[in-house]
């Protein structure tokens, strides 16, 4: 490493070779540009063409005004659209840069850590198991390296790599950006970055093409059907309007043409894909604010459905910040102060500081923690401060080390060779050479490392390890981990030659560390949550019995324990019927998860899993939704991951699932109000049709603009906002759904009941003004149309909660649904009361038009607080839980 060090890149050739080279990124082909958003308003909006239609017919028959007016409802259709459109892609590209990849590069001599774009041609690159490759490199070191270069080859066999020569070398000597290490480690010399890399030179052929999401296959279901119903009646409209005109000339039949075109329009629900978009993207931002990265866009509907979370214990459900408390050796135990990465801390025996020099065995037992270490920790420049880079298991032993004195950085070593950990194995070796001595140091769970042992160290005294002794360091590891310290045991041999083969055989027992990783605050009561909420958490961990158990007490987890070698002996059907009650899985490995996830699915369970090694990708894609750390996952992870936790907490997984279902509400939400508005929309003008005979009425209730103005500014707005209701606590007190369809049976009656309503108050709205009040048909018409954009307004707020009264629920609970509704009602008083009325036909309303508007939007608030007052005393509806 030294030689390394010395032909490193200084932090200003680096700053040199950047400006030649470029960052070191793929430019995203695929990328939607602005231009593009834009085309996709015109082309893939039937609404546009049929408003074209519209606006030039307006013109043939001489009604430039309204042809104008159409004109400006087509911009701001295509306005409207680009923006929501605009602003989620904004937000999906923004989810997408929230993680930034990091890699650990030797530059000044130093080894540091540093954004992978930054990445240079020159660079010598440390890279680790489960790390994804961020550039072509040529191998300078490697051991046991194996990578999977499936996404260049498309084969996912592992290939082996060996070192080579920068005169000459070969693709066994290199490994490419994109392609992942799933075993081993190497240190490697960058050659090609970005675009000049074998990855980037292919990228441009790459043809990507956005996949379907789930929900908008189903909301597209919807919008079929309800344009069908559309077309059907917008055509039966017409038909009778021809039918009953007196005077069927060229301008007549074209008026009924706009209008069943306008009234079509209106019905359609165009704005259905759009609104799903955004709501998506809005929540998948919340979520990243809580710190859930969203990989998938897809997942979000699957996360309110979740039954299960199977989640680590290590990092997840605790902090994954360790500190050594105790250490095992010479027969005794020995305290350790200081907490976290401050070196400050002293080792105690019978709670008397001591000097670890006058300790052989422990004092061996720590040059083996430091030294049998791929971690690294840095000075902060605070006093005894350190910042670490790697796992927080080992860095906790740095950090022990620093307590007694021991920096890895000022051991004179040589690493000759190793034997990585391997969660099958669940330990490490490695081969120094220390002042001419060959020393294997060994570490790993104690169960596992102990049968390689056949010596014990005492003080100097090396001896056979007899069961006897053996018996009495199982109850002194019993002690710890009953006390909820995870335990890691060292052993060593000193060898006379390189040669791995016997390595981890005949070693020599120096004892073992317990470090504390205490319960993450908040999970908990997080675990509380999804108890209400229905949905069973299950805690697998690598670690033994008697440390799950501990944190389980700890931290509220109720349940049977079960250990890895008991997963082992069931069959899969045999797993399948009893896995409903085991709640705490110990001493697992990679395998077991899959298992376990398997058998839960067979139970009909819908399953998140959090994994953050190379060997949990299988379990991450097995499960309905994969869950990857950002902070201690491994490439691997989050590369098959549908879900990222910036902060690796449990908490945050339980925020998302409450993101999730708040989702799904509020897409259930505007799906309903906007239908329940086309269909209003539809049957007052057919039925007004119908009745137009007998009440004297002149048809159409509502013009083509009317209909047309309505569309766009009380339908549109209000169903947008109605897709960013915020989340709220109720959401995690029911059982997970069941029915994951948009529209179910209940939700049909209650869309069909309030477009109902809405109708019915609209019709007497025109027949109060009519024929009671004896107004105009102009009057009439106005009054109807006001009254219907006030209804609509009140039914938006009704739907922000099933259970909760429009009266009394503050009118900013949704900010965004109060501002929007506001708009609508500035722009109604606009077309009602200024010089814009000649556009619309309307005419000014006096005081008693106005209270008929006003009256019956409040007589629809009260009738839906009174139904929901008595549904929510008698539960004979129940929409919260559909």
């Amino acid at each position: 490493m030294p030689l390394l060090k010395d032909k490193s890149l200084t932090k200003k050739e680096a700053e040199k070779r950047l400006g030649k080279y470029g960052l070191n990124e793929i430019r995203d082909i695929s990328k939607t540009t602005s231009l593009k958003i834009l085309l996709r308003q015109i082309k893939s909006n039937f609404i546009i063409y049929l408003l074209v239609v519209a606006m030039f017919i307006s013109f043939f028959v001489g009604k430039s005004v309204t042809a104008y007016t159409i004109l400006v409802i087509i911009f701001m259709v295509i306005f409207v659209g680009f923006i929501q459109e605009y602003r989620s892609e904004k937000a999906i590209s923004a989810l997408k840069n929230m993680l930034v990849p990091v890699s650990i590069v030797i530059r000044d001599g130093k080894e540091q850590e540093i954004q992978s774009i930054n990445i240079v041609p020159g660079d010598i690159l440390l890279l680790r198991n489960g790390e994804k490759i961020p550039a072509d490199c040529l191998l300078i070191e490697e051991k046991e390296l194996r990578v999977n270069e499936s996404i260049l080859t498309g084969e996912s066999k592992e290939v082996g790599k060996k070192i080579g020569s920068e005169k000459k070398y070969t693709d066994e000597n290199l490994v490419f950006m994109g392609t992942f290490i799933v075993n081993g480690r190497c240190v490697a010399k960058v050659l090609h970055t970005g675009m000049n890399t074998k990855f980037g030179k292919i990228a441009g052929l790459i043809s990507t093409t956005e996949k379907e999401l789930p929900l908008q296959k189903k909301v597209n279901r919807i919008a079929k059907y309800m344009v069908i119903l559309a077309i059907v009646i917008s055509v039966l409209t017409g038909l009778i309007m021809l039918s009953r005109s007196t005077a069927l000339n060229e301008e007549t039949i074209f008026s009924i043409l706009i209008l069943v075109i306008a009234l079509a329009v209106s019905a359609f629900p165009e704005g259905f894909p759009v609104v799903l978009i955004t709501t998506l993207a809005t929540g998948a931002h919340h979520m990243a604010k809580k710190n859930a990265i969203v990989n998938r866009m897809s997942i979000i509907e699957t996360l309110g459905e979740t039954t299960v979370i199977c989640s680590d214990k290590t990092g997840t459900i605790t902090k994954g910040e360790m500190t050594v408390r105790k250490v095992f050796a010479n027969n005794t135990i020995y305290e350790v102060t200081g907490t976290g990465y401050e070196g400050k801390g002293n080792f105690l025996h019978n709670h008397k500081k001591i000097d670890t020099n006058d300790e052989p065995a422990l004092r061996n037992l720590l040059y083996n923690a430091v030294l049998c270490n791929d971690s690294i920790i840095e000075r902060t420049g605070k006093d005894m401060e350190f910042r670490t880079i790697g796992s927080p298991t080992e860095s906790a032993l740095l950090i022990m080390g620093v307590k007694a004195g021991l920096f890895k950085e000022d051991i004179k070593l040589k690493r000759v060779q190793e034997i990585p950990f391997n969660s099958e194995r669940k330990m490490m070796s490695v081969l120094c050479e220390i002042n001419k001595e060959k020393i294997v140091y060994s570490k790993g769970a104690l169960e596992y490392l102990i049968k390689k042992c056949k010596f014990i160290q005492k003080n100097k005294k090396i001896s056979i390890l007899s069961d006897f002794e053996k018996k009495k360091i199982a109850e002194y590891n019993k002690s710890m981990t009953s006390n909820s310290l995870r335990t890691i045991a060292f052993a060593y041999k000193k060898v006379k030659t390189f040669a791995k083969d016997h390595f981890e055989e005949d070693l020599v027992f120096l004892g073992f560390a317990g470090m504390e990783d205490p319960a993450r605050e908040g999970v908990k009561e997080a675990i509380s949550q999804c108890y209400s909420a229905g949905i069973k958490v299950k805690m697998i961990t690598g670690d033994n019995k008697e440390t799950a158990l501990s944190i389980a007490k700890e931290i509220g987890l109720r349940g049977k324990i079960m250990e890895g070698i008991e997963l082992d002996n069931l069959s899969d059907d045999e797993l399948t019927k009893i896995i409903s009650t085991i709640t705490i899985f110990a001493r697992v490995k990679p395998e077991h998860k899959l298992k376990i996830i398997k058998a839960l699915k067979s139970n009909g369970e819908i399953v998140t899993m959090t994994g953050d090694g190379v060997n949990d990708a299988p379990a991450l894609k097995e499960a309905h939704i994969g869950i990857a750390m950002g902070k201690n996952g491994t490439d691997v992870s989050r590369s098959v991951a549908d879900l990222t936790l910036k902060d690796d907490n449990f908490s945050t997984i339980v925020s998302a699932i409450r993101e999730g279902r708040t989702i799904f509400k509020n897409i259930r939400k505007f799906s309903t109000y906007q239908l329940s508005c086309n269909l209003a929309e539809l049957s007052i003008l057919f039925i007004g049709v119908i009745l137009s005979p007998f009440l004297g009425w002149q048809i159409p209730i509502l013009l083509a603009l009317q209909i047309l103005f309505m569309n766009l500014v009380t339908d549109n707005l209000p169903a947008i906002t109605l897709g960013l209701n915020p989340s709220s606590n109720d959401s995690m007190m029911e059982p997970p759904r069941k029915n994951s369809d948009i529209l179910n049976k209940k939700l049909f009656i209650l869309l069909f009941f309030t477009g109902s309503l809405l109708t019915v108050l609209v019709l007497s709205s025109y027949f109060l003004a009519f024929n009671i009040l004896g107004g105009t048909h102009e009057y009439a018409r106005t009054v109807a149309l006001s009254s219907l954009i006030g209804l609509e307004i009140v039914s938006a707020f009704n739907f922000r909660s099933y259970r909760k009264g429009v009266l009394n629920r503050g009118l900013m609970v949704n900010p965004y649904l109060f501002y929007a509704s506001a708009i609508s009602l500035i722009a109604t008083v606009a077309i009602v009361y200024s010089p814009l009325n000649k556009v619309f036909e309307t005419v000014p309303l006096g005081i008693d038009g106005l209270l008929i508007a006003v009256v019956l939007s409040l007589s629809l608030a009260i009738i839906f607080d009174l139904l929901k007052y008595i549904n929510n005393k008698t539960k004979f509806f129940d929409l919260e839980h559909i």
